[in-house]
C-alpha cells in the first residue's frame, strides 16, 4: 500500500489528505427501473421491435466503491438513498477492512447530511470521506460500473417483480466481484493504474492543490 503525504479534508471545499495509508475507495450510488430498456436487438426490417415487459413498474437502488486494483463493494436497497443507507453503507463497507477506508464521493445531499458527517466523525480510524470536485460525475469512475449494470440488466433477465430485479442486481454485481480486471478497466488516467496510492494525490489535482504527493 503507497503513501500519499498528508493534509486533512476540510468540508467540501477544503484540501484533500496528502498522508493517508490505508484502502482507497470510489463510490457512487445507482436507481435502477423496470422499464429500463438499454442496448440494441433484432427485428423484422421496417417494423419497430417490441421488447415485452411486465406491467408492473417497481425499482431499486444500489451503492458500490471499487478501487483501482479490482475490489468493488456493493449494497442493493429498495429504500430511498438518504443518510441511514449512507451510514449502514459506510459501517458495513469499514467492516471488510482492518484499516483505514479513505472513501472518495461525490456531492449527494446525503452524503452532506449531519448524520453522514458524524459517522466518520465517530470512528475516526475507520472511514474518512473525500469530496470529488461538484458537478463532475465524469470523474467518477464508479459511474462506469452504473453503466454496465444498466446494459448487462435488460440483456440478460426480465424480472417481474422488485424481488427478482433486486436478486439480478445482486447476481452482477457478484459476477463483476470475481472479474477484477474488469473492475480495474472502469479506472481510467487519471485515477489508474499505479494503484490506491495514486488516489487521494489525484484528487489533489482535480481539487488544484497541485503541489505533488512524496
Amino acid at each position: 500500500m503507497g503513501e500519499v503525504a498528508g493534509r486533512q479534508t476540510r468540508g467540501t471545499g477544503g484540501p484533500v489528505a496528502r498522508a493517508a495509508v490505508g484502502e482507497h475507495q470510489l463510490r457512487d450510488q445507482v436507481g435502477i427501473p423496470s422499464d429500463q430498456v438499454t442496448g440494441r436487438t433484432l427485428g423484422a426490417k421496417g417494423c419497430t421491435h417490441i421488447v415485452r415487459r411486465t406491467g408492473n413498474r417497481f425499482s431499486v437502488n444500489a451503492t458500490s466503491a471499487i478501487s483501482t486494483k479490482g475490489r468493488m463493494h456493493f449494497m442493493v436497497f429498495t429504500e430511498t438513498s438518504d443518510a441511514d443507507v449512507m451510514c449502514r453503507f459506510l459501517d458495513r463497507l469499514a467492516g471488510h477492512f482492518d484499516r483505514k477506508v479513505h472513501l472518495v464521493v461525490d456531492g449527494h445531499s446525503a452524503h452532506h447530511s449531519r448524520k453522514v458527517r458524524a459517522w466518520p466523525a465517530d470512528h475516526p480510524d475507520r472511514i474518512e470521506l473525500h469530496f470529488l470536485p461538484s458537478y463532475s460525475p465524469e470523474l467518477n469512475p464508479d459511474e462506469l460500473l452504473n453503466a454496465d449494470l444498466k446494459r448487462s440488466l435488460p440483456l440478460h433477465s426480465r424480472p417481474r417483480d422488485q424481488a427478482q430485479l433486486a436478486a439480478e442486481t445482486r447476481r452482477f454485481f457478484h459476477r463483476r466481484q470475481r472479474q477484477p480486471h474488469i473492475i480495474r478497466g472502469y479506472v481510467p488516467l487519471p485515477w489508474g493504474p499505479v494503484g490506491d496510492h495514486s488516489v487521494l494525490a489525484t484528487l489533489n489535482s482535480m481539487r488544484g492543490d497541485t503541489r505533488p504527493a512524496p
